[in-house]
């Protein structure tokens, strides 16, 4: 069982929390504190990844460095939170389903039960298509690590709901593979500045 990084979570909770919202006719803010390795210092990013789609496709880094896109972590059988973070999502789903440029991503937390059958099944029933929602499945393990880099607490745990405990934030990924921009799925009054969080990043990216 995996072992939250309470620090480095507390830590990114604190930057996103403090992490002023500006115009949205600016530039947003990379999110996290800069990393330095054998002297070179660089901008916090998302580690490389590789997973299987709903469709059994290959899904990496780069693979979606060609756009950016929204990521949250879920699992199918969640009890609790991800129904209504889910709704939010669909809510981002439908905003930008025309909108090039744009993917949502989401982790399961249980690869156990969340096989490729399984979530092209789920992504079925919610009526979206892989070309726009990606729905992920891999390691637990490496997973549950992989969401401290969104700023996002993830841990497996017995006593919890479904046996995973893990928090709503919805995250904003540029090109880069930085974090641009959160919101709390939980929380529907967040969307609509997360919206404009998107638009805005798109200019960004045509400037």
């Amino acid at each position: 069982m995996k072992t939250l990084s309470l620090s480095k979570f507390f830590l990114g909770c604190a930057l996103l929390a403090s992490s002023c919202k500006p115009a949205h006719d600016s530039k947003l803010p990379v999110l996290g504190n800069p990393v330095t390795e054998q002297g070179v210092t660089r901008e916090h990013t998302i580690r490389p990844f590789q997973y299987l789609s709903q469709d059994s496709t290959v899904v990496t880094n780069d693979s979606l460095a060609n756009g950016i896109y929204i990521a949250d972590f879920f699992f199918t059988s969640c009890p609790s939170i991800c129904p209504r973070v889910m709704k939010q999502m669909l809510r981002l789903h439908d905003e930008f389903k025309n909108v090039k440029g744009v993917k949502l991503v989401s982790f399961t937390l249980d690869p156990k039960r969340d096989t490729v059958g399984k979530l092209s099944m789920y992504a079925e029933n919610l009526g979206v298509s892989p070309n726009k929602w990606l729905f992920l499945t891999g390691d637990k393990d490496f997973t549950l690590d992989l969401a401290d880099d969104f700023f996002v607490a993830a841990l497996e745990d017995p006593s919890a709901p479904g046996g995973f405990d893990h928090s709503g934030k919805i995250i904003l990924v540029d090109k880069k593979g930085r974090v641009r921009s959160f919101c709390e799925g939980t929380d529907a009054t967040t969307i609509p500045d997360f919206i404009k969080d998107v638009y805005t990043l798109l200019d960004e990216d045509k400037k």
